[in-house]
C-alpha cells in the first residue's frame, strides 16, 4: 500500500492519512486497481461499493509522466467491471471543480456533472458531483 500512498501524496493535492488507504481496501478489496510499469506502480484507482446498487469512485491518481496514454481509462473501466460484478449500476465521484482535464476525462466516460457542492475539500474549494449509470 506504501507506493500506492506515496503516488497519491505526489499527484493528488489533497494530504491522505496513509490509514484511510487501509481502511477503503479492508471495506472493499476489489475496489482498488493498480498499474505497473517496470514492477512500478503508475497509477491507482479506488473505488467502493456503498449501497446495493451504488459506488463511488474515491481516488483515480497517474504519475504525471504517464499521462495521456489510456492508463487512467484502462483502471477506470477495471473498476465499473468489477462493481457491476458486485451488481452495482449507478456511480459517482466529486472533481475539483477547476480540474478541466480530469472533468474532461469523466464526460468522456459518460459521467455527468449533476451538483456543485461548496467547500468539499480540505481548502474549502468546491467539487462537482459526476454520476453515470453502468
Amino acid at each position: 500500500m506504501i507506493p500506492v500512498v506515496k503516488l497519491a501524496s505526489e499527484t493528488l493535492p489533497e494530504n491522505y492519512n496513509p490509514s484511510l488507504f487501509n481502511y477503503f481496501y479492508e471495506t472493499f478489496p476489489d475496489g482498488l486497481w493498480v498499474a505497473e510499469n517496470l514492477n512500478k506502480i503508475i497509477g491507482f484507482i479506488i473505488g467502493v461499493k456503498i449501497s446495493e446498487e451504488k459506488g463511488r469512485i474515491l481516488m483515480l491518481s497517474i504519475a504525471e509522466k504517464n499521462r495521456r496514454k489510456n492508463i487512467g481509462t484502462a483502471l477506470l473501466k477495471s473498476l465499473l467491471k468489477e462493481l457491476v460484478q458486485h451488481n452495482v449500476r449507478h456511480i459517482e465521484l466529486e472533481v475539483r471543480t477547476d480540474n478541466k482535464k480530469a472533468i474532461q476525462f469523466y464526460q468522456k466516460q459518460g459521467f455527468k456533472i449533476v451538483e456543485t457542492i461548496k467547500n468539499f475539500y480540505q481548502n474549502g474549494e468546491p467539487a462537482y458531483l459526476m454520476t453515470t449509470i453502468i
